[in-house]
């Protein structure tokens, strides 16, 4: 294409394209926490049973988010969007239809594989048509997106909750998908930058294995008990699955995951912290609702109202950092982030039977600032110095490593959760509590705040890491942009029949 044509990959237009699509992914996992008590009642099942709604979406997302990158080259992203799109939008008709508590959970695992490509996708689009000196830019409206989604989504899932019934989490969906699937269409351009030579399943059928049963064992340790044989097998089959997918992309001619993009240390320490924060994270998403529902018997509507405030400044904060990264780099932003992090989980320890809302408000808040201040620097520092015929690898690993440790994180605290739940009890018990409603109101308070603990510990480990992520100079940047740019101009059909 000659240079007059790029003018037709348009920032603005290619980012609401972007934004819409992300915040309906992130917002179908943000709807769904309110509900899983009300999930529990209506099946008449268990809380870590109906867990798996939520966490069987994630690990859904894991699982597929590997193979984005092969996708996104043998069809083109643009293709890979709209498709996934398509079967995000379908997927929730289905949910809202469920008849049982397994049908929900399939039809939500069925959701999440389609949003595991949403998220890689959407970045890879980002690093490869976007010129470089506008990344950044891009990467913090991209993570808005994922920020206003959680912002929102309690209190709009709350309104639903008390005014319709729960079908409507993802009947609300289909809308969103259409206006995303028409803007995707009509604004992002058809593109390729390679075509890769053939698919990897033998890497695809190991990392489905690994992933599926070492969250399989986390997350019925508690129930199997974990010296059973059951859950041995599971974590045996699991690690020697994943070393066998690790083996398979070092050796493969096309890899189903270039893990050549490891090499690159900058990169491989954003995603450890990526990684770390990500766990510490979802004790707060899922802790928070349960507490305050179960324990204090607040409502949906108001469980969603008391989260708005912590999420909306996580939410406006994000521009804000975005700006703010050009100009003093990831450092000093990840590494104030995990201390006000580290220090709002803390403070969510110790929380108590009647503690008041706006505790928890503050500290919510206080939380996410730090989780603003994290997420977009982590994100554009790793991918900084990484190529752009890799970058589809490099944001499918690393949605691929967010979404399992993700899974992992909801497994372990659950489990976690019920385990001292029985302990705080039964120690309650033996000092001679004999009122069984005030013993499980505080066996499971305490439980929380065990469980809060460990997540802070967990967000502690980051901290020394985030202090090597340094700003690099342009020199030191990743080179390729210019030839990226060279690439996609010749490349790219900016039309939008997608031909």
């Amino acid at each position: 294409m000659e240079q007059a044509e790029v003018q037709k990959v348009r920032f603005w237009p290619i980012m609401i394209a972007i934004f819409i699509g992300s915040f309906l992914c992130v917002l179908a996992s943000a709807t769904i926490n309110l509900a899983l008590e009300i999930l529990t009642e209506h099946f008449e099942t268990t809380l870590s049973s109906v867990q798996w709604t939520l966490t069987g979406f994630m690990l859904a997302m894991g699982t597929t988010a590997p193979i984005a990158g092969y996708l996104g080259e043998r069809f083109s992203y643009r293709r890979l969007y709209l498709f996934s799109l398509v079967g995000f939008t379908l997927a929730s008709i289905l949910c809202a239809s469920a008849w049982s508590e397994g049908s929900l959970i399939f039809f939500r695992v069925l959701q999440g594989a389609f949003s595991g490509l949403i998220i890689p996708a959407t970045m890879s689009i980002i690093y490869q048509i976007i010129p470089r000196e506008r990344q950044a830019m891009a990467v913090a409206f991209w993570g808005l997106s994922a920020m206003l989604a959680p912002a929102f989504g309690p209190t709009i899932s709350g309104w639903v909750l008390e005014n319709m019934n729960w079908q409507w989490l993802f009947l609300m969906n289909i809308p969103i998908g259409l206006i995303a699937i028409g803007f995707v269409y009509a604004y992002i351009p058809y593109y390729r930058l390679n075509v890769p030579k053939s698919f990897d399943g033998l890497g695809f059928l190991t990392v489905i294995v690994s992933s599926s049963s070492l969250l399989l064992a986390l997350g019925q340790g508690h129930n199997w008990g974990w010296g059973s044989w059951k859950i041995i097998a599971l974590f045996a089959v699991g690690v020697v699955a994943l070393l066998l997918f690790i083996w398979r992309e070092l050796t493969a001619e096309t890899p189903l995951l270039d893990l050549r993009v490891f090499k690159n240390k900058r990169f491989t320490l954003n995603a450890i912290i990526s990684n770390i924060i990500t766990i510490s994270l979802y004790s707060g998403t899922l802790l928070t609702p349960i507490f305050l529902q179960r324990i204090q018997h607040v409502s949906a509507m108001d469980t969603g109202m008391i989260l708005l405030p912590a999420s909306l400044a996580m939410a406006l904060l994000m521009p804000v950092v975005g700006k703010l990264y050009g100009i003093i780099g990831p450092r000093w932003l990840m590494s104030g982030g995990i201390a006000l992090l580290t220090i709002g989980t803390l403070a969510l320890s110790w929380l108590s039977v009647d503690v008041s809302h706006s505790y928890i408000i503050w500290w919510m808040i206080v939380r996410n600032i730090g989780i603003a201040l994290v997420v977009m620097p982590s994100s554009n520092a790793a991918m900084e110095q990484i190529p752009a015929q890799l970058s589809g690898h490099a944001s499918a690993i690393t949605n691929w490593t967010r979404n399992v440790f993700g899974s992992f994180a909801i497994a372990i605290f659950t489990t976690l959760l019920a385990s001292r739940s029985l302990t705080h009890a039964t120690d309650l018990m033996q000092a001679g509590d004999t009122n069984e409603l005030h013993i499980g109101m505080m066996s499971f308070t305490m439980s929380v705040n065990d469980v809060y603990v460990v997540a802070t510990l967990v967000a502690v480990v980051a901290l020394p890491l985030s202090l090597l992520i340094g700003k690099i100079k342009p020199a030191e940047g990743n080179k390729q942009p210019s030839e990226q740019n060279k690439k996609t101009i010749k490349s790219v059909t900016a039309t939008v029949s997608g031909k």
